[in-house]
């Protein structure tokens, strides 16, 4: 579990705030659009939209950039690279890809909820070459992919 994450705000911030979860049970972190101006995406228009603020996230965990479900149902707005990926080592600005999946222009507001942020615990691998599978372990799938388990 994280006990804490350090944020750091931009002196230039426009929202100049913390992220704030919306209620007791919210697994994502809401952050807001540090923009002056109203920024305008026409469909099918992506952007990339400043936060404000930087992360000190603990070793062993990442930030997963995900959309708004709101937003994402009744505007068609949501983030491109979804989840994004948000690392430990990182330090910069936390910017957001946004993309008009309307048939309508989106306005994105100054200090507006563009996106939600998850924190998650994740395992490295040690990866070890071999030229042929194990053959001691068996399986139906083999090589098969895309639908191949099945219609339902």
């Amino acid at each position: 579990m994280i006990d804490k994450i350090y944020v750091d705000i931009d002196n230039q911030s426009i929202n100049n705030s913390v992220p704030k979860y919306a209620t007791k049970g919210s697994a994502g972190v809401d952050v807001r659009a540090n923009i002056e101006n109203p920024i305008v995406l026409k469909p099918l228009d992506r952007f990339l939209i400043p936060t404000g603020i930087s992360l000190q996230i603990p070793e062993g965990y990442e930030a997963q950039v995900r959309p708004r479900s709101g937003r994402a149902l009744k505007q068609g707005l949501t983030v491109l690279n979804t989840p994004g990926t948000i690392d430990s080592d990182y330090r910069g600005e936390i910017q957001i890809i946004l993309i008009n999946l309307s048939k309508e222009d989106i306005t994105i507001a100054p200090n507006s909820r563009i996106a939600q942020i998850v924190f998650s615990k994740y395992a490295k691998a040690t990866f070890i070459p071999v030229f042929k599978f194990n053959s001691d372990i068996s399986n139906d799938r083999g090589e098969k992919g895309f639908g191949s388990s099945g219609n339902d």
